[in-house]
Protein backbone atom coordinates (compact mmCIF):
# COMPACT_ATOMS: atom_id res chain seq x y z
CA UNK A 1 0.00 0.00 0.00
CA UNK A 2 0.93 3.47 -0.72
CA UNK A 3 1.86 6.27 1.91
CA UNK A 4 -0.51 8.14 0.54
CA UNK A 5 -3.07 5.65 0.04
CA UNK A 6 -2.48 4.76 3.69
CA UNK A 7 -2.91 8.32 4.68
CA UNK A 8 -6.23 8.58 3.35
CA UNK A 9 -7.13 5.58 5.18
CA UNK A 10 -6.36 7.01 8.47
CA UNK A 11 -7.74 10.46 8.03
CA UNK A 12 -10.91 8.34 6.68
CA UNK A 13 -11.14 6.52 9.88
CA UNK A 14 -10.11 9.88 12.19
CA UNK A 15 -13.06 11.70 10.42
CA UNK A 16 -15.42 8.72 10.80
CA UNK A 17 -14.43 8.40 14.54
CA UNK A 18 -14.71 11.96 15.53
CA UNK A 19 -18.45 12.08 13.48
CA UNK A 20 -19.60 9.03 15.82
CA UNK A 21 -17.98 10.36 18.85
CA UNK A 22 -20.08 13.60 17.72
CA UNK A 23 -23.12 12.11 18.02
CA UNK A 24 -22.80 9.92 21.11
CA UNK A 25 -22.42 13.52 22.88
CA UNK A 26 -26.47 13.76 21.90
CA UNK A 27 -27.29 9.88 22.36
CA UNK A 28 -28.44 10.33 26.16
CA UNK A 29 -31.26 10.16 27.77
CA UNK A 30 -32.83 13.09 30.08
CA UNK A 31 -36.18 13.30 31.45
CA UNK A 32 -38.44 17.18 30.26
CA UNK A 33 -38.52 19.40 33.56
CA UNK A 34 -40.91 18.14 35.94
CA UNK A 35 -42.23 14.74 33.61
CA UNK A 36 -41.73 11.37 33.97
CA UNK A 37 -40.39 10.65 30.11
CA UNK A 38 -37.26 10.30 29.12
CA UNK A 39 -36.24 11.83 25.75
CA UNK A 40 -33.54 10.92 23.81
CA UNK A 41 -31.12 14.31 23.29
CA UNK A 42 -30.13 12.45 19.78
CA UNK A 43 -33.71 11.15 18.45
CA UNK A 44 -35.45 14.50 19.39
CA UNK A 45 -32.98 17.12 18.33
CA UNK A 46 -30.15 15.45 16.41
CA UNK A 47 -29.87 17.62 12.92
CA UNK A 48 -30.33 20.53 14.50
CA UNK A 49 -28.36 23.33 16.06
CA UNK A 50 -28.34 23.38 19.59
CA UNK A 51 -27.68 25.70 22.37
CA UNK A 52 -27.22 23.93 25.77
CA UNK A 53 -27.66 26.14 28.60
CA UNK A 54 -27.17 25.69 32.77
CA UNK A 55 -30.42 27.48 34.20
CA UNK A 56 -31.02 28.82 37.52
CA UNK A 57 -34.11 30.77 38.90
CA UNK A 58 -32.22 32.99 41.48
CA UNK A 59 -28.98 34.33 39.53
CA UNK A 60 -27.99 37.28 38.09
CA UNK A 61 -28.14 35.98 34.87
CA UNK A 62 -31.79 34.84 34.90
CA UNK A 63 -33.20 37.42 32.74
CA UNK A 64 -31.39 35.63 29.97
CA UNK A 65 -34.03 33.73 29.86
CA UNK A 66 -36.20 35.54 28.14
CA UNK A 67 -33.11 36.44 25.41
CA UNK A 68 -33.17 32.65 25.57
CA UNK A 69 -36.60 32.32 24.61
CA UNK A 70 -36.10 35.10 22.01
CA UNK A 71 -33.43 32.95 19.92
CA UNK A 72 -35.52 29.98 20.20
CA UNK A 73 -38.61 31.58 18.55
CA UNK A 74 -36.29 33.28 15.83
CA UNK A 75 -34.29 30.31 14.68
CA UNK A 76 -36.89 27.13 15.38
CA UNK A 77 -38.03 26.99 11.77
CA UNK A 78 -34.61 26.65 10.56
CA UNK A 79 -33.88 24.29 12.78
CA UNK A 80 -32.35 25.63 16.01
CA UNK A 81 -33.52 24.64 19.39
CA UNK A 82 -32.60 25.55 22.67
CA UNK A 83 -31.86 22.94 25.69
CA UNK A 84 -32.02 24.34 29.16
CA UNK A 85 -30.77 22.29 31.76
CA UNK A 86 -32.01 24.01 35.58
CA UNK A 87 -28.30 23.27 38.37
CA UNK A 88 -28.11 24.19 41.85
CA UNK A 89 -24.48 23.84 41.49
CA UNK A 90 -23.48 27.60 42.19
CA UNK A 91 -24.45 28.98 45.62
CA UNK A 92 -27.84 27.72 45.76
CA UNK A 93 -29.60 29.41 42.86
CA UNK A 94 -31.68 26.62 41.65
CA UNK A 95 -32.86 25.58 45.10
CA UNK A 96 -36.82 24.84 44.00
CA UNK A 97 -38.53 21.24 42.87
CA UNK A 98 -38.61 20.99 39.11
CA UNK A 99 -42.22 21.80 39.17
CA UNK A 100 -41.62 25.25 40.69
CA UNK A 101 -38.67 25.60 38.38
CA UNK A 102 -41.09 24.61 35.25
CA UNK A 103 -44.08 27.37 36.49
CA UNK A 104 -41.52 29.91 37.52
CA UNK A 105 -39.82 29.78 34.11
CA UNK A 106 -43.63 29.58 32.28
CA UNK A 107 -44.82 32.48 34.10
CA UNK A 108 -42.23 35.10 34.25
CA UNK A 109 -40.34 34.79 31.14
CA UNK A 110 -42.71 32.60 28.70
CA UNK A 111 -40.17 29.71 28.28
CA UNK A 112 -41.31 27.50 25.83
CA UNK A 113 -37.71 25.58 24.65
CA UNK A 114 -37.30 22.70 25.97
CA UNK A 115 -36.16 22.47 29.72
CA UNK A 116 -34.73 19.30 31.58
CA UNK A 117 -34.58 17.77 34.61
CA UNK A 118 -32.58 19.49 37.04
CA UNK A 119 -28.92 18.21 36.85
CA UNK A 120 -25.34 18.81 37.85
CA UNK A 121 -23.32 20.33 35.38
CA UNK A 122 -19.57 20.28 37.18
CA UNK A 123 -16.88 18.37 38.73
CA UNK A 124 -17.19 14.96 39.44
CA UNK A 125 -20.84 14.60 39.77
CA UNK A 126 -21.63 16.14 36.34
CA UNK A 127 -23.80 14.29 33.86
CA UNK A 128 -22.46 13.06 31.42
CA UNK A 129 -23.45 15.67 28.65
CA UNK A 130 -21.80 18.04 31.05
CA UNK A 131 -18.57 15.74 31.62
CA UNK A 132 -18.96 15.73 27.31
CA UNK A 133 -19.44 18.77 26.98
CA UNK A 134 -16.52 20.18 29.56
CA UNK A 135 -14.40 17.25 27.69
CA UNK A 136 -15.13 18.71 24.10
CA UNK A 137 -14.50 22.26 24.82
CA UNK A 138 -12.08 22.01 27.64
CA UNK A 139 -13.94 24.82 29.54
CA UNK A 140 -16.77 23.36 32.66
CA UNK A 141 -19.49 25.69 33.37
CA UNK A 142 -18.04 28.76 35.82
CA UNK A 143 -21.67 29.76 36.89
CA UNK A 144 -24.95 29.43 35.26
CA UNK A 145 -26.41 30.35 31.91
CA UNK A 146 -23.31 29.09 30.19
CA UNK A 147 -23.60 28.36 26.56
CA UNK A 148 -22.66 25.36 24.38
CA UNK A 149 -23.23 25.34 20.20
CA UNK A 150 -23.20 22.26 18.97
CA UNK A 151 -23.44 22.08 15.25
CA UNK A 152 -25.82 19.87 13.18
CA UNK A 153 -23.48 16.74 12.79
CA UNK A 154 -23.16 16.73 16.99
CA UNK A 155 -20.15 18.71 17.52
CA UNK A 156 -19.48 21.36 20.12
CA UNK A 157 -18.43 24.33 18.25
CA UNK A 158 -18.39 27.18 20.89
CA UNK A 159 -18.55 27.85 24.24
CA UNK A 160 -19.94 31.12 25.82
CA UNK A 161 -19.46 32.27 29.44
CA UNK A 162 -22.84 33.50 31.33
CA UNK A 163 -21.82 37.10 31.07
CA UNK A 164 -22.62 36.82 27.06
CA UNK A 165 -26.49 37.38 26.84
CA UNK A 166 -28.29 35.33 24.09
CA UNK A 167 -28.32 38.33 21.67
CA UNK A 168 -24.74 39.08 22.06
CA UNK A 169 -23.23 39.78 18.28
CA UNK A 170 -20.97 36.90 19.31
CA UNK A 171 -23.53 34.25 19.91
CA UNK A 172 -25.85 35.32 17.16
CA UNK A 173 -23.01 35.14 14.64
CA UNK A 174 -22.19 31.53 15.63
CA UNK A 175 -25.81 30.96 15.78
CA UNK A 176 -26.45 32.14 12.28
CA UNK A 177 -22.55 30.59 10.75
CA UNK A 178 -24.30 27.01 11.64
CA UNK A 179 -27.58 27.72 11.18
CA UNK A 180 -26.01 28.23 7.15
CA UNK A 181 -23.37 25.38 7.44
CA UNK A 182 -24.57 21.84 5.01
CA UNK A 183 -25.73 19.10 7.65
CA UNK A 184 -28.26 16.95 8.52
CA UNK A 185 -31.33 19.02 8.95
CA UNK A 186 -35.02 18.45 9.94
Amino acid sequence: MTNILKTLILIGLLVTGQSVMAQGLLDQNYRALAGKTAVNLKEAYGGDVILVVNTASKCGFTPQYEGLEALQRKYAARGFTVLGFPSNDFMGQEPGEEAQIKEFCTLTYGVKFPMFEKVHVKGDEATPLYRELAKATGVSPGWNFHKYLIARDGTVVANFPSKVKPDDAALVAAIERELKAKGPGK
